[in-house]
């Protein structure tokens, strides 16, 4: 019962000290305005649906983890985006950083469209600096993706946010805080996702015969999340551009 005492106690003032040191945990603002449902009904006119599927998205990360390198985030200066300052012994020769794996601990790294939602397992092993002993560790983070769009930058974008993070082989009292590292390495270098930028969504059709063009800007879009698709319905506003062509 003693060492319980002691044991639950070392918890505790670990994870104080873990928010204390690293700060909670917080995200970046997601930029823009958060995507919505469609309206009931039909779309407005200007409007086209891009539907990603499931494999199309499985694809993708399947193509990164086999023929880029793995995705690896570091955490080396001294202060933390969010302004909180890290001890000088917390750095050292470990690298603090966070390397996702297209499968680890059980889990398979991967983007899920289901129930009107979109969830995200994550993979990872990394290492870090804790009073000067280097913490090997792995483990998966259990995440769901939110969507905004950026009307001025003409992007839409995801925002990750971390439900929980599942260590192995970590020692109670250290599990604070590598817990508090993972999940600012996730909030802070993963976000924000860029899914369809500028060069995907413009569009500019040219009418040759009347020496212009018709340009198209984003001006809503809206989500559909179904089961092993995201469709997403963007409208468009619609202006003339004359004397644009040549020949």
């Amino acid at each position: 019962m003693r060492y319980l005492g002691i044991l639950l106690l070392g918890v505790l003032l670990g994870g104080g000290a873990a928010i204390f040191f690293l700060g909670a945990p917080r995200a970046r603002s997601a930029p823009g305005v958060p995507v919505k449902a469609p309206d009931q009904g039909e779309d407005p006119g200007g409007t086209v649906v891009i539907t990603l599927q499931q494999g199309f998205v499985d694809a993708v990360l399947a193509t990164t983890f086999s023929g880029l390198d793995a995705p690896t985030f570091h955490f080396s200066q001294s202060y933390n985006r969010q302004g909180y300052m890290r001890p000088a012994m917390f750095q050292g020769g470990c690298t603090n950083s966070i390397t996702l794996l297209p499968e680890g601990s059980g889990v398979k790294t991967s983007v899920q469209f289901h129930g009107g939602n979109i969830s995200a397992p994550m993979a990872f092993v990394g290492s870090y600096n804790l009073l000067g002993n280097c913490i090997q560790f792995k483990g998966w983070a259990q995440t769901n993706i939110q969507l905004s769009f950026d009307q001025a930058q003409q992007t839409v974008y995801g925002h990750v946010n971390v439900d929980g993070v599942n260590l192995e082989g970590v020692s109670p009292v250290a599990n604070n805080f590598v817990t508090v590292f993972v999940q600012t390495a996730i909030n802070q270098r993963v976000n924000p996702l860029v899914l369809v930028g500028e060069r995907q969504l413009s569009l500019l059709v040219p009418v040759k015969a009347s020496n212009g063009a018709v340009k198209a800007r984003v001006k809503d879009v809206r989500a559909e999340i179904l089961d092993g698709s995201l469709k997403l319905h963007v409208t468009y506003e619609f202006t003339s551009v004359r004397g644009q062509m040549q020949g």
